[in-house]
This record gives C-alpha cells, structure tokens and sequence, in this order.
C-alpha cells in the first residue's frame, strides 16, 4: 500500500483538531487509517538517544542529532505505511534559534514519498488566540507577522515538497467557528 499523506501547518492553526475529526469520518466510512504524529516518533527516539525531556526541546538539539533522530523516525514511519494509509501530523518547517528548517528534509522525503501534502492554514490572530490558550505547550512567542511568515514558508516548502515527490498539495483554512468546514475538505481529500 505504502500510502502516506503529510497533514502540517503552523503550530496553533488546529492541524490535530482537524485530523482527528476527518478520522473518524474516514473509519465510520470502512476506511483504514493511522494517525502517526512525527513529532512523537522523534520524541520517543530523541528521548533515548539524546536526553530530551519534551518536544519543545527538541529544537535545541544540534542540527546532526536531529538529523538522525529524523531519519530514524521516518524509517519507523514508512514500515507502519506498508500496511495502511498513514496520516502524518506533522510541520512543513520547524522555527530554530538559527532560523527555519524543512520539516521533512530530502532524507525524510525520499522514505516517505508522500502522495498528498495538506497544510492546514488559519488566520494569524487565530493562530494566536489558540496559542495562547494552550497551557499544555511552552511555544515560543511570536508577532503576527512572524506567524504570517511562517504559513507563508510552508506554503512555499510544501511546493518544493510536492516538486521532489509528485505529491499533491491542498491549503485547507481553518477559521474559527467553521471546523466541520475544514473536516469536510480534509475528509475529501482523503477519499
């Protein structure tokens, strides 16, 4: 089977809200699927090899940590492929000290060959609002313009994304007040 396909978008923009509904849609609907989240894959990974203690941590790592840690993951991930449609929750680009990195790097990318690359998009000052109602992250500070350079890289990543693999891309919005927008699109996306 082998079918992955990518769901990412800025921290706060309900990326996990949106896949868990269109999940159940899918399931009720005979389809079978796994929600893997990337960042818990490299979590479990990073929390053996490297000592960390949270995903937020993990952005500190040095570049070649991560880079393992990375393809480790992705390895793990491509296995569970083999046997169903694999959503993977994940970023197009992870925000480091340093500046911005892909999410899933030429390595990461030529082990999952995505078939659909989804970026869930909302607007800045929702993006925000949610942030801050999320006590249980420790998410960096960021302006509104910072949060609109953000979508607006993974738009552009998520094209160079789909340029290597062939995959699809598919912006998705998800304003406040309208989820079951978003869920429906998310789910005919799927389909």
């Amino acid at each position: 089977m082998n079918k992955i396909v990518v769901v990412t978008g800025t921290p706060g923009v309900g990326k996990s809200t949106v896949i868990s509904h269109a999940v159940e849609k899918l399931r009720s609907a005979g389809t079978d699927c796994e929600v893997i989240n990337y960042g818990d894959f490299m979590l479990k990974i990073a929390k053996e090899k490297a000592g960390v203690t949270d995903r937020d941590e993990m952005r500190k790592l040095s570049f070649d940590i991560y880079q393992e840690i990375q393809k480790e993951a992705a390895n793990d991930i491509a296995r569970v492929a083999e046997r169903k449609l694999v959503l993977l929750d994940t970023h197009c680009t992870v925000k480091k000290p340093e500046g911005y990195y892909p999410g899933l790097p030429r390595w990461v990318l030529e082990r999952l060959r995505p078939v659909t690359i989804v970026v869930i998009e909302a607007p800045p000052t929702e993006v925000l609002g949610r942030r801050t109602k999320d006590a249980k992250r420790r998410r960096d500070k960021e302006l509104l313009e910072e949060i609109e350079e953000h979508q607006q890289l993974n738009r552009a990543i998520a094209m160079a994304y789909a340029a290597f693999t062939g995959a699809a891309v598919r912006i998705i919005v998800n304003k406040d007040g309208k989820l079951s927008d978003a869920v429906r699109e998310m789910a005919e996306t799927l389909r």
